[in-house]
């Protein structure tokens, strides 16, 4: 038995047995492992097993992550939220920086950027504060990453470039790689596709060397993005084909949906059509379970792509 298998079976007992400090203990470090290696489904599970027996800052830090990576917003501010206000009140300045760091995530995926600004820049001074390196990396990328939502690539290249050296002066070669990601983005969006190959291709092993499942699927759908607009459609399906499998293994139904949904016109524009409505019909199947606002546009391509398909069966 591995040393977190016997972790898992310590929490066990302990929740079974009404032994809240040492569920909580136990479970909050088998939870950060979980976190690492994308076991998200597995991380709500032991939280819930925690919070049965009280209130846990930890354990609702943890349920709130992993219902953000899931999916699920609504829940992780929820949980993000009550473990902030629990934080506060112990004075964890440290833990409380991560929270805010966090809840700005959440609301940069809800279409929110200024009130994610507003919270990472209430994060930012407390990570300097604690002299928490990594999450000072992290919040400076998390700033970068609405500047560029917002349309301002040069800023948000700025706080990238802070960020990455810090992630290597600390050695957080998670953060590196999602950081790397972030600078690829930049320059995918300013058309300069050599460079965002090359910051991606960077990323991609350090992802595979951390365990990070998740940003493992990202970097590849980016990948695939670069090639499908460098018009090399079979080299962007084979990293979209090696993207799809992790997203439906760590449960990223949103990360899913957008590799779906990829794949989809590449089948489409290549006169597979029989392909791209399979595809599309999951897509629409995802943002349905979702409620994700391209729900309305992914059907009406389903729809056109059917119109489509249909046509080309009459004149066969």
């Amino acid at each position: 038995m591995t040393s977190v298998a016997r972790w898992v079976e310590v929490h066990r007992l302990a929740v079974a047995g009404g032994e809240a400090v040492i569920a909580r203990a136990v479970g909050n470090r088998v939870g950060r492992v979980w976190l690492a290696t994308s076991r998200f489904a597995d991380v709500a599970r032991l939280a819930k097993a925690i919070l049965s027996l009280g209130e846990d800052a930890d354990a609702l830090y943890h349920l709130g992550w992993a219902r953000q990576a899931t999916g699920r917003p609504a829940e992780a501010l929820s949980a993000y939220e009550q473990a902030l206000g629990l934080y506060r009140a112990a004075g964890n300045r440290g833990n409380e920086a991560a929270t805010l760091n966090n809840i700005g995530i959440v609301y940069r995926g809800l279409g929110q950027p200024q009130q994610a600004l507003d919270y990472y820049q209430q994060a930012l001074p407390i990570m300097r504060e604690v002299g928490d390196r990594g999450g000072e990396a992290a919040t400076l990328s998390n700033i970068g990453i609405v500047y560029r939502g917002l349309g301002q690539p040069q800023q948000a290249l700025d706080y990238y470039q802070q960020a990455l050296p810090i992630t290597r002066e600390v050695g957080d070669r998670g953060g590196e790689a999602p950081t790397l990601n972030n600078i690829g983005g930049v320059y995918r969006g300013l058309g300069q596709p050599q460079q965002a190959l090359d910051y991606y291709q960077q990323a991609l092993p350090i992802t595979r060397e951390v365990g990070d499942r998740a940003g493992e699927a990202a970097t590849l759908n980016n990948i695939g993005h670069v090639y499908d607009g460098l018009r090399q459609p079979q080299q962007a399906l084979d990293y979209y084909q090696q993207a799809l499998p992790i997203r439906r293994e760590v449960g990223d139904r949103a990360g899913e949906a957008v590799t779906r949904y990829n794949m989809a016109m590449i089948y489409r524009a290549q006169g597979k059509l029989k392909r791209a409505v399979a595809e599309l019909e999951q897509v629409v199947e995802l943002d349905r379970q979702l409620q994700h606002p391209d729900l309305a546009s992914d059907t009406a391509m389903l729809e056109r792509v059917r119109q489509e398909h249909a046509e080309a069966e009459t004149a066969s």
